[in-house]
């Protein structure tokens, strides 16, 4: 039997080939008639087609938030053959999702913030600050202490 040349090809993985993104979905979320949501409103009319043709592989949804502040929600997840308990989505969401306010900011900060959420890997931020370095042996001249130096003299 023998082998087609496109069955020796290899799939492409995150790093080899091709990157894929981690996000899957953006939601945003405005009222109609608060005034705080007026920018959100004017960067969904003017920006949000082009923001889907540049980001063909992220679902955008815009869902009317009655009398809430505007917000823009990053949904992330890694694509998966199985579809588990999300048989709507080929693309589950495994619990990690980033939501940032859009109150008080203009068409460019919001497209900012969405811009940041395109980027982000959906995981936790972790503090940059380490632990404390603990040794697991004892010191060869023992633990110093006040109390055992001798006193100065004046």
């Amino acid at each position: 039997m023998s082998m087609l040349r496109a069955q020796l090809r290899s799939r492409a993985a995150n790093g080899h080939a091709a990157f894929l993104p981690q996000i899957r979905k953006l939601v945003f979320e405005f009222c109609n008639s608060w005034p705080s949501s007026h920018p959100t409103r004017t960067f969904l009319l003017n920006s949000i087609q082009p923001l889907a043709r540049a980001n063909p592989h992220v679902e955008i949804v815009v869902k009317e938030r009655v009398h809430k502040e505007p917000i823009v929600r990053g949904l992330y997840g890694a694509p998966s053959l199985s579809l588990s308990s999300f048989s709507s989505s080929p693309f589950p969401v495994n619990g990690r999702d980033k939501v940032i306010s859009l109150k008080k900011l203009e068409p460019s900060g919001i497209r900012k913030k969405v811009d940041l959420l395109l980027d982000s890997s959906g995981a936790k931020i972790k503090p940059l600050k380490s632990r404390p370095v603990e040794s697991s042996t004892e010191s060869p001249r023992g633990i110093w202490s006040g109390l055992h130096a001798p006193r100065p003299t004046l």
